[in-house]
């Protein structure tokens, strides 16, 4: 594993939790930093991503005992009815648990399907994540875009080993499944 890009990111899964199970801020953020160079040839996601991350970071850091653990910069917004707002952190949080959702259906699809291009494992990724949430602007952007996804030889030289890739993924997909969990209790949206 040592010398892969997911080496940080794995050994960044190992801090993500808390003792009581909560998902903690920055070490969250932080995993989800060390994916951007991964998929660095999808321009689109990574500026999404990065976008988001750094609107989260930002509110983070503005008081990092406060919002120690993931849900807390939701939960305020909550309480101040600023949740909803498209420049909140919830509305970040949301958006980046989605792109994260979709990459790692990218990289399932290609752990599952060796013969797909990496052009069909995002496409078939998107309409599972994100075609839902998107209108037909965005959809159709989209789609461009999943033309332009790389080789997926040259991407799977970047991430080095199929081993790798599947433990980031089920690593990982523990904690979506947690932040997923989370937004159906907090039923904010209705």
């Amino acid at each position: 594993m040592e010398g892969t890009v997911f080496a940080p990111t794995l050994e960044g899964m190992k801090h993500i939790k808390s003792e009581q199970g909560e998902i903690l801020s920055q070490p969250f953020l932080d995993v989800c930093k060390h994916i951007l160079p991964v998929i660095a040839a999808m321009a689109i996601v990574k500026s999404d991503i990065g976008g988001n991350i750094s609107r989260l970071e930002s509110k983070y850091l503005s008081n990092p005992a406060k919002f120690n653990c993931l849900y807390s910069l939701v939960q305020v917004e909550v309480e101040t009815k600023t949740a909803k707002a498209s420049s909140s952190c919830t509305t970040g949080l949301l958006w980046l648990t989605r792109a994260m959702d979709f990459l790692v259906a990218v990289f399932r699809n290609l752990i599952e399907h060796a013969d797909w291009s990496m052009s069909q494992a995002c496409t078939d990724s998107y309409y599972k994540t994100l075609k839902k949430w998107h209108g037909w602007l965005a959809s159709s952007t989209v789609t461009v875009a999943m033309m332009l996804a790389p080789d997926r030889k040259k991407f799977m030289e970047v991430v080095i080993s199929m081993l790798t890739l599947s433990n980031f993924v089920l690593a990982f997909l523990l904690s979506l499944k947690r932040i997923t969990s989370f937004w159906l209790d907090l039923d904010w949206m209705n």
